[in-house]
């Protein structure tokens, strides 16, 4: 599944910069039922990590009420210049990643 990931290229120390995330994903809760009555299996995005070169800074666990195709948009602080990794995971072994990097001046 794709993603899109909005990090700004540049910042100076200490600023706090915005991350904002999205991802495409069918998010199906499990509650539905199909037109013969079965039931619809779950398949969500169950969690979402961002690390800032390795460290884990934003984990968010994610539930059946989510809706379809997650944004995610959370706050940190520029310390130096490197590499921010994206992972989904989920249900039925789903699994998906996206990087992006940014200069600190």
């Amino acid at each position: 599944m794709a993603a899109l990931i909005n990090v700004p290229a540049k910042a100076k120390r200490g600023d706090i910069i915005e991350i904002r995330t999205l991802t495409s994903h069918i998010m199906e809760t499990g509650f539905r039922h199909t037109v013969e009555g079965a039931l619809v299996p779950r398949d969500i995005i169950t969690s979402f990590t961002c690390r800032y070169n390795g460290t884990e800074i934003f984990r968010a666990d994610l539930f059946p009420a989510i809706a379809a195709n997650p944004y995610l948009s959370f706050f940190t602080i520029a310390k130096e210049s490197g590499k921010f990794e994206f992972e989904w995971t989920g249900d039925n072994g789903y699994s998906t990643t996206a990087s992006a990097s940014i200069t600190v001046e």
